[in-house]
């Protein structure tokens, strides 16, 4: 697609007039002069100093600047709306205060309804702002490169291009402080009007023991990652982390860089035991929050992953001065033990955190465990405060950095260290430009990953399930980040690599409506496989998937599953729900009434004409009838196979047509003038033949305009085929007892 038509795809129409103006950019660079097949020719096509100044001047200064100034003065009138929102709502903090009540905000101050409309606003129009500079951004680069190509014999516009956006932030705003803010308003909204005591959950309870959660794994691409923030944002308040401890602050500092020490041994036996999938696959790592230089706590975490991907985990916090004498088994923690003992005696505690260092240090000793590869990122993480039924983590800016020693003559770390200095005493931070080619690999997706807990209300989370069906991103539930930096910085130290690796040669943005349909299809097959499987088992609870209302997605599966529910409904006692509601009538099981609507148009068993049979549907509560459906909302494109299938149908009946007439030609010319009954018959074939093209042919002009118009009827018409056959049965009926009749009076 040319840029052209993407530009004009991606304009947000209310700031239409703000946008760059690239055809007025082509049109000053006179493309139509331009020869593509001869670039050769074009140095000869005139172009003048004035011809470059107004090109450039259209480019560096109006156009640039009105970009740019558009955004300054949109940011800050988002900063201001979002103030606004912020004094509204301490107001509203302040009246509910007064009245010594834990009302909803209807009640008390000022209904948060209207504030709730105004902070949707503004995150979507964050959400349109960060698109708008990333397309103006491109169009600049594009432009300047289409004058180079084409006009560049003297002059290369891209150097000073690339020095006056350095200097205009338009395309480098951090968004992150305007969506915390955001996201603390969404919070205060949420327990404003959220009444369900559900939500309250203690801080004991969120961490407590034995929880089980169910977890998912997604790739982002980079132009959607805002797109996803938002999203959750307005259902889950972003958490910040204080680098030094680990936990929950206030304020609206930046997201934390976290880094990740792995470790393996020179045969990597760790990660061929998690790339085969073996039972007891333990992995090791260092965890920490900001830059090392700063001091921050330091984690030394082991997770077993056992059967059907359960898995456990034991961690300790280690200061940075005590790693290698732990790694190489001088040192086993007997500070932290004795502090512990002298705070709780022999506790369960002590004795836990005593096995745990015997545990880990055997571990590193029996596989000769060292540091191997390091994983830095960004971490913006979702969560309320107390409920830890719902806990999303986005990272970005993921890089891969070998930290190991395998390499005597050029280690990427020292031997007798357990860390890169060179990275970690300068702070040194993404992208890692000083790190040796080889030594460093940039992901280039953000990871999504959703944890649910066992037993969480289903109605709570059905927004995460939009979330994971949508074009936004790319389901990688087998994703790990150690496997990751493995496969990619010591291909030739491993035989065996993820599936997911040929995923990142290809785009994994898709188009929304392809997205749709895909999961439609998949929730489809799905509720067929459950339903098989149901009565096979004997379930007594066989649900029923039904495309959603307006959905693009193709008919079959979704027909064929919800088909075989409803021949089973008088068998099988079904639970009801609001998504099978609409539709509970059993098939009819008659012979004869079956016959009957193959036959008949009007006994049709389709789904448009039992759809119209039926009497009104009551829908569930808060679904109404689309007054459009999506289908027709966009230009009609038909595929060629469709007006083909519909030709070759109108070319059939012509040859049975042809066929008929030769017939009754044929008898004619051969009953000779004493032969009246043949000669009549003869006329009825002619009569049938012409009926029968005559149908053909308006048939096809029908289809034709069915076609055109996206109509839901069905396709099929059985009374032409029904006259045909029908006049032939009765012509040769009657041909055949004339006859009979005329041999037994000779």
């Amino acid at each position: 697609m040319r840029f052209g038509k993407t530009l004009r795809n991606s304009t947000y129409e209310p700031w239409q007039s703000h946008y760059l103006d690239y055809a007025k950019l082509k049109q000053l660079l006179r493309e139509d002069e331009l020869d593509d097949d001869d670039p050769a020719s074009n140095f000869s096509k005139k172009w003048t100093e004035e011809d470059e100044t107004s090109f450039v001047e259209e480019l560096l200064n109006v156009q640039l600047e009105k970009v740019n100034a558009f955004h300054a003065d949109t940011i800050k009138h988002l900063r201001e709306r979002t103030s606004e929102c912020e004094t509204k709502l301490e107001k509203h903090s302040r009246s509910v205060g007064n009245h010594d009540g834990h009302k909803s905000g209807d009640q008390n101050g000022e209904p948060l309804g209207p504030i709730e409309d105004e902070l949707d606003s503004i995150t979507k129009e964050v959400n349109e702002l960060e698109k708008y500079s990333r397309i103006n951004y491109t169009g600049f680069l594009k432009a300047a490169k289409k004058h180079d190509r084409r006009r560049g014999f003297e002059y290369k516009v891209r150097p000073l291009l690339q020095v006056r956006l350095a200097a205009l932030p338009f395309n480098t705003e951090n968004y992150a402080p305007l969506l915390h803010r955001l996201s603390a308003m969404y919070s205060f909204v949420r327990q404003g009007q959220d009444a369900d005591p559900e939500i309250s959950v203690s801080e004991s309870d969120s961490k407590a023991g034995g929880d089980s959660y169910k977890a998912h794994k997604f790739w982002v691409h980079p132009e959607n990652v805002l797109e996803v923030k938002t999203y959750i944002l307005r259902r889950l308040p972003v958490l910040v982390y204080n680098p030094q401890t680990s936990k929950v602050v206030e304020g609206s500092q930046p997201d934390p860089t976290i880094t990740s020490l792995y470790f393996d041994n020179k045969q990597f036996a760790l990660y061929t035991r998690k790339i085969d999938k073996v039972s007891q696959a333990s992995s090791l790592r260092l965890r920490w929050f900001g830059h090392l230089r700063d001091r921050p706590e330091i984690l030394l975490e082991k997770k077993t992953i056992r059967e059907e991907d359960n898995s456990s985990e034991i961690r300790f916090p280690i200061k940075e001065k005590y790693i290698q004498p732990f790694i190489a088994g001088e040192y086993k923690m007997e500070r932290s033990i004795q502090k512990l003992y002298d705070r709780n005696g022999q506790s369960s505690a002590t004795s836990h955190l005593e096995t745990s260092v015997e545990e880990i240090q055997d571990f590193i000793k029996t596989d000769q465990l060292q540091p191997v590869v390091r994983a830095n990122y960004t971490r913006t993480a979702f969560q309320i405060p107390g409920d830890n039924r719902v806990r999303i983590s986005l990272d970005t800016d993921l890089a891969f950095i070998r930290e190991d020693a395998l390499d005597q003559d050029r280690p990427c770390r020292p031997s007798d260290d357990w860390h890169r200095n060179d990275i970690d005493k300068v702070g040194m931070e993404y992208p890692f430009l000083d790190i040796r080619k080889g030594e460093v690999a940039r992901f280039p997706y953000a990871v999504l990953e959703i944890k649910i807990k066992d037993g969480a209300p289903k109605k709570k989370t059905d927004w995460l399930d939009d979330l994971m069906s949508s074009h936004l991103v790319k389901e990688e539930p087998r994703f790990s980040k150690f496997v990751h930096g493995v496969a990619q910085l010591f291909e030739d130290h491993v035989n065996s690599f993820p599936f997911w690796l040929s995923d990142l040669e290809t785009d994994i943005r898709r188009d929304p409506e392809d997205a749709f349909r895909e999961e439609q299809e998949k929730k489809a097959k799905q509720a067929e496989d459950d339903m098989r499987v149901g009565s096979l088992m004997g379930s007594k609870s066989v649900g029923s998937f039904k495309a959603a209302v307006g959905s693009p997605v193709g008919k079959s599966a979704a027909d064929t599953a919800d088909k075989r529910s409803k021949n089973s409904v008088n068998d099988v006692a079904e639970e009801r729900d609001s998504d099978d509601e609409a539709d509970n009538t059993p098939a009819v099981s008659s012979g004869l009434t079956s016959g009957l609507r193959s036959f008949l148009p009007s006994f049709s068993n389709s789904k448009y004409a039992r759809a119209h049979r039926r009497d009104s549907v009551r829908l569930p509560p808060g679904v109404r009838e689309p007054e459009w459906q999506m289908k027709n909302s966009g230009k009609s494109e038909v595929e060629p196979k469709v007006w083909l299938a519909n030709e070759r149908t109108f070319i059939k009946w012509q040859h049975i047509a042809v066929l008929l007439s030769v017939l009754s030609l044929s008898l004619y010319n051969a009953a000779g003038e004493s032969n009246g009954t043949a000669r009549a018959l003869a006329v009825v074939y002619l009569i049938i033949a012409v009926f029968t093209g005559l149908w053909g042919l308006g048939i096809y002009h029908l289809r034709n305009r069915m076609i055109k118009a996206r109509s839901g009827k069905d396709f099929d018409n059985v009374v032409g085929p029904l006259v045909v056959c029908s006049s032939l049965v009765v012509a040769l009926g009657v041909n055949f007892g004339l006859r009979v009749n005329e041999h037994r009076h000779s």
